[in-house]
């Protein structure tokens, strides 16, 4: 349950999104977010509590991955949710591009 609580907030979801795949510094991940270096540290807190993300230390640096083994079932769901936006993305940026084109035709 306290995974589910912390993957509510948006911006952990996005956190859990951008090491999905690859290990990011905590650094790299504050970069992509416009609150303070101290409020994403909180939310990368709160997902490793919640056995969502491991963390490596080299030297001073800390890197974080998403534990989808450690997740179960909501590894499928978040993957999915991303899944589904993605598509859904993809198809506005299809109808935008078929629009344009239909304006730029003479007729």
């Amino acid at each position: 349950m306290e995974a589910v609580r912390a993957v509510a907030e948006p911006r952990r979801r996005e956190i859990l999104r951008l090491v999905w795949d690859s290990e990011l510094s905590a650094g790299e991940i504050a970069e992509r977010f416009d609150v303070t270096f101290g409020a994403v540290s909180q939310h990368l807190k709160v997902l490793r509590d919640s056995g969502l993300v491991t963390l490596r230390q080299d030297g001073k640096k800390r890197f974080y991955r998403a534990d989808r083994e450690g997740m179960g079932p909501l590894a499928d769901y978040l993957q999915s949710m991303w899944a589904t936006r993605l598509d859904t993305l993809a198809e506005l940026a299809e109808a935008a591009e078929r629009s344009e084109k239909s304006e730029g035709t003479p007729q």
